[in-house]
């Protein structure tokens, strides 16, 4: 394997390559990104970068993507070794995970590219909520990497077997692995997805201990971390900006700051993924338009009522359901159509019941 397809470089990338490109532009992947200053990871190894003048031209007219870190780019590489590359354009993503840039704004914000994996790192000592599990693994879903459920500080929790069936009771089919990262052997499960050329990334929320892994897996303090709160057993968040670290087997890691909201980007395949047993449970209804409300033949409202659906899943979907679709029709046409014929229709419906008829 050569330098840049330990790096996560293949046939994908390369296609991209063409003529007008020109023979001084290289490959390199974006290891950080901060306040605008990039560094690179290529065949002449680590090195400072910025934006050409041209991809800064082309990002005002909103004809090329920021590059983020995972991202392939074309940079000119000075001859000289200390000095700083400009990145030319990034090449298209093979996966990406985004959510909803904080704020008003509707606009996404891209968190990782080209990870093959995604870590959704959640704490056994603290809150450990199924709810916001279901929220991040509608996202993960959507990001065309494989997610995978990792439960950390096992060492701190005093019953991790009832706290894995919990979780797996929402995972719907994610592997899930209970790990420590200061107990021998402890992260031994995170062994298999780290293989040379691909990439993992780690999400969850502040204190979960993602830069911990990272430390024990690269056997150095490479994120800075803190000590746990006595106040309440959480590691203090301290990362603070997207960093992309080769490990010493030849895997890559990229840890990402604790998210305080998992704000809905794009969702519905998520949400399909996610819900599984919810959507094959709708499939038999007896109406194809069910709401899943009063209409006889309901399987969900049945499911409800046996106990076989969990009320806090059903309405977890719910509320997912409408965030997804209210960030998508303030984008999509089609959607704002159909919201709107569906109200045309309620309010008509409504003028029509006998109860509302006038007396003559």
């Amino acid at each position: 394997m050569s330098g840049l397809e330990a790096l996560g470089w293949s046939s994908y990338f390369e296609n991209q390559i063409t003529q007008d490109d020109g023979p001084d532009l290289v490959p390199a992947r974006v290891a950080e990104e901060q306040r605008g200053s990039y560094r690179t990871l290529g065949e002449t190894g680590l090195r400072y970068a910025e934006l050409s003048g041209r991809l800064r031209h082309r990002l005002e007219l909103e004809e090329e993507v920021r590059p983020c870190v995972g991202d392939w780019v074309l940079a000119r590489v000075p001859a000289d070794h200390d000095g700083t590359a400009l990145i030319d354009r990034a090449l298209v993503r093979r996966t990406r995970f985004s959510r909803k840039e904080a704020g008003e704004r509707t606009a996404e914000q891209v968190i990782a590219a080209n990870i093959d994996t995604v870590f959704l790192v959640q704490s056994l000592n603290r809150d450990l909520n199924p709810r916001r599990v279901e929220r991040y693994l509608a996202l993960l879903w959507e990001s065309g990497a494989d997610p995978v459920l990792v439960l950390s500080k096992s060492d701190l929790c005093s019953d991790p077997d009832e706290a894995l069936e919990s979780i797996e009771r929402v995972a719907g089919g994610v592997p899930v692995h209970v790990v420590s990262a200061i107990t021998s052997g402890g992260l031994d499960p995170l062994e298999p997805y780290l293989k040379l050329g691909r990439t993992v990334a780690l999400v969850g929320s502040s204190g979960v201990g993602k830069s911990t892994i990272v430390n024990q897996l690269l056997g150095r303090e490479e994120m800075r971390v803190r000590e746990i709160r006595e106040d309440d057993d959480r590691g203090r968040h301290t990362t603070t900006a997207r960093h992309l670290v080769v490990l010493p087997g030849g895997g890559m890691l990229i840890d990402t700051p604790g998210m305080r909201t998992v704000l809905m980007w794009e969702g519905e395949e998520g949400l399909a993924q996610t819900f599984q047993d919810i959507e094959a449970l709708a499939s038999e209804c007896k109406f194809r338009d069910c709401t899943h409300g009063s209409e006889p033949g309901c399987a969900v409202h049945q499911a409800l009522g046996s106990g076989v659906l969990d009320p806090g899943r059903w309405k977890s979907y719910l509320k997912l359901q409408r965030e997804v679709r209210h960030e998508a029709s303030k984008t999509d046409v089609r959607i704002r159509q159909e919201q709107a014929k569906k109200w045309r229709r309620i309010h008509l419906e409504a003028r029509r019941r006998p109860d509302k008829r006038k007396l003559s």
